[in-house]
């Protein structure tokens, strides 16, 4: 896995309340420093704790950002869902939802194939990319996500991850809502089954418009039809046209589903069975035994896909133009036409 280091990284760290620079803060590592294991490959030892360098911020004065497992936590605590007190356990394994990886072998890549729509799109991504050593920030990079592995093998792009807990593929803790990144100071964001876990969805894609470069490039999936799937940290879903409405300050590269409706019947089935058994597990093992039902999204014309989506795509461009209400209503292509 191929992510920057962090020394590398910090001139673009911002402060989460009022986007200043941050500096080292002389009173030490904070609560919570060097507390766990497992920071990020590219997070390094011993990172220490930072401030806001602006005298007049609350980040300033100390405790400011307290670091975990080597990672520097860029929270504004006073909004957010990350609590300050709590920031020990950020470094907890249990925070990380695995869904299918709880399942046997066997069974996992069954349950859970691999995902060529994200592949395909972040390939064209990739080519995109401009320069020797474009910056890639991936929101929510807790686990590497399915079909985007190859972000994190070339070698040409330097790519950033954070979390709301730390990762081996993350190398800060930072709330999506407030990005601790300078302006224009990425290529790229992937922000992959994400959005759906943020209490305001605008208000993150707001933040990665601010984050990109000019033409910087964005890839989001997110779910359409999906049951909870993260308990007390699952909040949206949204329509193909919720979802391009969302990105309405980007021009459209490629937008459509992910997976269609058979792996929307497969979600329903395995969540019937989970609550007639009280077994996630149950549940899980049966959606694996009906995986033939994903096969039938091919047999589903894209008109009719865009209306019973399991997930939907965007692959966009910054740009500063909003799209209007009227042109988010004459986007829409369903199999409903106008009524």
């Amino acid at each position: 896995m191929v992510l920057a280091e962090l020394d590398d990284i910090r001139p673009l760290f911002a402060c989460p309340r009022c986007r200043s620079g941050l500096e080292a803060d002389p009173a030490g590592a904070g609560a919570g420093a060097g507390l766990g294991a497992g920071a990020g490959a590219g997070a390094g030892a011993g990172a220490g704790a930072l401030r806001c360098a602006a005298p007049d911020c609350a980040y300033h004065a100390s405790p400011a950002f307290p670091d975990v497992a080597g990672a520097p936590v860029l929270v504004d605590f006073e909004h957010s869902v990350v609590r300050r007190e709590a920031v020990a356990a950020l470094a907890s394994p249990a925070h990380v939802h695995r869904g299918a990886d709880a399942l046997p072998t066997p069974l996992r890549r069954i349950a859970k194939p691999p995902n060529r729509i994200a592949a395909i799109n972040i390939d064209l991504l990739l080519r995109a990319l401009p320069g020797p050593a474009p910056t890639l920030l991936v929101v929510g990079g807790a686990t590497v996500g399915n079909g985007v592995e190859a972000v994190y093998r070339d070698t040409r792009v330097r790519v950033i991850g954070f979390d709301i807990v730390t990762s081996p593929a993350t190398q800060f803790v930072a709330d999506a809502h407030r990005i601790p990144l300078r302006t224009s100071s990425v290529d790229a964001v992937l922000v992959q089954a994400v959005l759906e876990h943020v209490l305001d969805p605008a208000q993150v894609v707001a933040e990665i418009h601010r984050v990109l470069r000019d033409d910087g490039l964005v890839y989001a999936e997110t779910p359409f039809m999906q049951q909870v799937h993260a308990g007390a940290h699952d909040f949206t879903r949204f329509t193909a046209s919720g979802h391009r409405y969302l990105f309405r300050r980007f021009e459209e590269i490629g937008a459509g589903p992910v997976s269609g409706p058979g792996t929307q019947v497969l979600w329903s089935v395995d969540h019937l069975v989970r609550g007639l058994t009280r077994s996630a597990l149950a549940g899980r093992a049966t959606r694996a035994a009906l995986f033939w039902l994903r096969g039938l999204d091919h047999l589903v014309p894209p008109d009719f896909a865009q209306d019973d989506a399991s997930a939907v795509y965007f692959l966009g461009r910054r740009r500063d133009r909003e799209m209007t209400e009227a042109e988010i209503i004459a986007y829409y292509r369903g199999a409903q036409g106008s009524s």
